[in-house]
């Protein structure tokens, strides 16, 4: 299991300083690739085609959704005279690229017993072969224009590579007999050092994406915020702070709860946290490695933004901001920023002053999404190493549980 490294490191997918630019670019989208195909190595055929919800997708449909992207958007538009592997798979296998055409239904993709998994394979070594030829025949100055493009595409499919993860965890957990992805995982190493608050000043710091490095459009505007004066908890809530909460009737108390996410919680009968299970009265979690005990000292995880606030509340304090979350990140000042769980902020996902969405297809990437969510910072232990950064915004719906979530809380001292 890879975990995410601190945000000085270098991202995985960044072109080299050596060698030629068509094999710079060759060896990074191979690295990008290959990480695909190794979570995906695990599986069997049976695995990669179940949907356990509308939420999640196949593991097969994420391996040859992904490879769409680089045939539609690269080889589609760039290589002279390609043609396309199947005429059916960009219907089948784009996701809400609306300006791209048609597409089967997201709460659908469970159904599609062809192609098999073997045939996505090949559809894989089609795409890659191809890629690669035009990385090689294609002009210095053509890559080098292509490189944002190339840049998103690796994102992209690091992205799924993290709902890989996470889809397929949610799909084992339906299982009455627990399956294991992977029977020797743990969870990652957590640190409990310093102080149990850091202290935020008042004081105006810019934030979002300052530089040319690689960054999703929603990462700017960079622009200035007033931030603090305000505590943020250094250390990540644990199990055993939410068996608290459970024990003392959290999920029951009206007073705790937005109301919609009392009417979740009640519709869905939460009395714990995602993939808790009570088994001879004793909780345990499915986990990547299978069913486990409860370690008290843990992280706790998949929990929703309802849940996290109710616990903020429950606690006498408040969920970070987001700009909270990125000022004190960025001095170093939090434990397990990256790599164990993303932490939900409460701040709305809601564009940047002055952001506007990158033109064509690829517009739709982030922009459109902006509306009813939430945002989460940091990183999860399904991230691939090197894709955060302190910048990184990740926003989902305050009902969402089934990603490595967790939190962590703020005081205003009121």
């Amino acid at each position: 299991m890879y975990v995410t490294p601190p945000v000085s490191a270098q991202h995985a997918a960044t072109i080299s300083a050596t060698g030629s630019l068509a094999q710079q670019l060759s060896d990074a989208f191979l690295t990008v690739r290959h990480e695909t195909e190794r979570r995906a190595a695990p599986l069997s055929p049976e695995d990669q085609l179940i949907q356990s919800m509308a939420d999640a997708s196949p593991a097969k449909w994420h391996r040859a959704h992904v490879t769409w992207f680089w045939e539609q958007f690269l080889l589609g538009e760039h290589q002279l005279g390609y043609k396309v592997f199947h005429p059916d798979y960009a219907y089948l296998f784009n996701s809400y690229y609306v300006s791209a055409g048609p597409r089967h239904a997201r709460a659908q993709r469970g159904h599609l017993t062809r192609p098999s998994a073997d045939e996505v394979t090949a559809y894989r070594r089609h795409v890659d072969d191809a890629v690669v030829k035009f990385f090689s025949e294609a002009s210095e100055d053509k890559l080098a224009s292509l490189v944002p493009l190339l840049e998103v595409g690796m994102n992209h499919e690091q992205q799924h590579q993290e709902l890989m993860y996470t889809d397929i965890l949610h799909a084992f957990a339906q299982n009455p007999i627990p399956p294991a992805y992977d029977a020797d995982w743990r969870m990652p190493a957590t640190t409990r050092d310093g102080d149990a608050w850091t202290t935020l000043t008042e004081g105006i710091h810019t934030i979002g994406h300052t530089s040319d490095s690689f960054h999703f459009d929603n990462e700017k505007p960079a622009h200035r915020a007033l931030v603090g004066p305000v505590k943020l908890q250094r250390n990540l809530v644990t199990n055993r702070e939410w068996r608290d909460f459970m024990d003392d009737g959290g999920y029951d108390k009206a007073t705790l709860w937005l109301m919609d996410g009392f009417a979740a919680a009640a519709r869905e009968e939460w009395q714990a946290p995602g993939h808790w299970r009570k088994i001879d009265g004793e909780w345990q979690i499915m986990t990547l490695g299978g069913l486990q005990t409860i370690d008290t000292d843990a992280p706790v995880c998949h929990i929703s933004y309802y849940e996290a606030d109710a616990f903020a509340r429950w606690s006498g304090k408040h969920l970070p901001t987001e700009m909270e979350w990125e000022v004190a990140a960025r001095a170093n000042s939090l434990n397990d920023a990256y790599g164990i769980v993303w932490q939900w902020t409460r701040s709305s996902y809601a564009p940047y002053p002055g952001y506007r969405a990158i033109e064509g297809a690829l517009g739709e990437y982030n922009g459109k999404f902006m509306v009813n969510q939430y945002v989460l910072r940091g990183s999860s232990l399904a991230t691939p190493q090197g894709h955060s950064r302190v910048t990184y915004r990740n926003f989902f719906y305050p009902y969402h549980r089934w990603q490595f979530t967790g939190l962590r809380l703020a005081d205003y001292g009121n």
